[in-house]
């Protein structure tokens, strides 16, 4: 049955949405040098935020490590930050989950949001795997393509930066146009559709068993994004990407080992995505798959959603200016206006109880307000269950005053490829009926087109970092990121926790 229906996805084709990835994932030639730039600070960027979860959340070190504690993989992955040496399928929950677990990680907008280096929990775990391997053996992967021209090299860190351009390319791309918010699926269906392919790719898969891989990963079932919403606002909101990358390894495992998959999984008209859970729209593209997104990418240097860190820095602005007229943001402010973008209406819009951290995370009444009051940027901690501020009673008056308005123009210029921003305006009014001048801020710090943002993003992984390593260590992680013709796992070394 098996080969018969392998016969069948060769003779009838797959859709082309999932051939046009397999093409791009197999075939394209990277070379943009701002690319690989901005490949190297993801990577650097992620594997910080990771430890940065390590350091300050024991709800996710609880999700960690082997199943079966006390066991250790032979050339497994070896977990940054950890003692931990784990199979990949294990290893890409767990750093996927390290990475995205305090929403600190790099941002890319569309009619769907999401953060494309949720991939590199998936392609860090298969690249230290597969290099590992190689180390043991002595050769590569095997390929069983039959076209030398794809055939997998020697795992090196060049190879895995041009995957991370890949996986961000697929998952942005397909970002911008299609919107799985609107019909209640999570977003995280794109890091398990990206990192598929480009886990294919590095696996030494055929296209044949990368098409496969593909349509297993969409027919596979797709998480609610219910657990990013009012009420329901929880914790897998942290761990979902992990929980993507992880099927992602195991539907290209599977395939690499025959699997045949589904040519129609998209299409067809009776029990295909579009028809069951897409509401009969298809997947639309703006642009030609190359690497547009990674050279686009916003990298989060405020621990804040996304559409929320132009509203810190408005409030920064807000509260030195309240400091200055010597006004009391409790007793003499009437109302605070905020207007901004449909996605932050849409997704940190959110008034009464607060239940947890990921809910306060996600509330742009909470984040404001406690910016105002410190006159500081927010901090991950400021979002805990034991932090002062999620119980001060001064935080629950300001969000009281603020009225958010979704701006039909901030909301326009967001969606519009040409401009990209992401604004949010601060408007108070104080007791007496006058307004405090509005501030408005349309690209917040993290963009590309700011041109201290490498540098900071830099700074910001060296800080993290220093949460578990010393500084020359650090020195080492950063000068090993460029250094393209070792091995993965030399520069996985770096990160690693000898149990000893």
């Amino acid at each position: 049955m098996t080969s018969e229906l392998m016969r069948y996805g060769e003779c009838c084709g797959y859709d082309k949405v999932l051939r046009d990835i397999t093409t791009y994932v197999f075939h394209y030639r990277i070379t943009n040098t701002k690319a690989l730039e901005h490949s190297r600070m993801a990577l650097l960027d992620s594997l910080g935020c990771a430890i940065e979860t390590l350091s300050t959340s024991a709800e996710c070190v609880n999700l960690i490590g082997p199943v079966v504690p006390g066991t250790s993989v032979p050339n497994g992955f070896k977990l940054p930050g950890t003692i931990y040496q784990l199979d990949p399928v294990k290893g890409a929950f767990d750093l996927g989950s390290l990475i995205r677990y305090l929403d600190h990680n790099d941002a890319y907008g569309g009619a769907e949001w999401g953060h494309p280096s949720d991939n590199i929990g998936a392609l860090l775990s298969v690249a230290d795997w597969i290099s590992r391997q190689e180390c043991a053996s002595g050769e590569s992967p095997p390929t069983t393509s039959g076209d030398i021209s794809v055939q997998c090299p020697k795992m090196t860190m060049r190879k895995l930066l041009e995957a991370i351009i890949k996986a961000y390319e697929v998952q942005g791309c397909l970002q911008e146009l299609n919107s799985f918010n609107a019909v209640g699926l999570d977003h995280t269906i794109l890091v398990k559709l990206a990192s598929t392919a480009v886990v294919s790719w590095l696996l030494g898969c055929s296209e044949a068993q990368a098409l496969a891989a593909l349509s297993q990963a969409c027919q596979d079932g797709h998480p609610l994004r219910t657990f990013r919403q009012y009420p329901n606002t929880g914790p897998r909101k942290g761990w979902a990407a992990g929980d993507a990358c992880m099927r992602a390894v195991q539907m290209a495992i599977l395939s690499r080992k025959g699997q045949p998959g589904a040519p129609t999984v998209l299409s067809d008209p009776n029990w295909g995505f579009y028809t069951c859970l897409f509401r009969g729209n298809t997947f639309r593209r703006r642009r030609e798959y190359a690497s547009w997104v990674i050279e686009n990418i916003f990298f989060k240097l405020v621990p804040a959603e996304g559409h929320a860190i132009s509203a810190v820095e408005a409030a920064l602005r807000m509260a030195k200016i309240v400091t200055e007229e010597g006004v009391n943001i409790l007793t003499d402010v009437a109302r605070i206006r905020i207007r901004t973008q449909g996605p932050a209406y849409t997704i940190i819009n959110k008034s009464g109880p607060l239940r947890n951290a990921a809910d306060r995370d996600h509330c742009l009444q909470y984040i404001v307000a406690v910016v105002l009051l410190k006159g500081q940027t927010i901090d991950i901690r400021d979002y805990a269950d034991d932090s002062p501020w999620a119980s001060d009673k001064r935080v629950d008056e300001i969000r009281a005053k603020i009225e958010v308005l979704r701006d039909e123009q901030f909301t326009k210029d967001y969606y519009d490829p040409e401009k990209r921003t992401c604004s949010n305006s601060l408007a108070v009014e104080l007791a007496n009926g006058t307004w405090l001048k509005e501030i408005l801020v349309e690209r917040p710090i993290g963009g590309v087109d700011r041109p201290e943002t490498l540098e900071l993003v830099e700074s910001k992984f060296k800080k993290n970092a220093g949460l578990i390593f010393q500084g020359g260590q650090i020195e080492e992680m950063v000068k090993a990121i460029e250094s393209e013709d070792a091995p993965v796992h030399r520069f996985v070394d770096l990160f690693h926790i000898d149990d000893k």
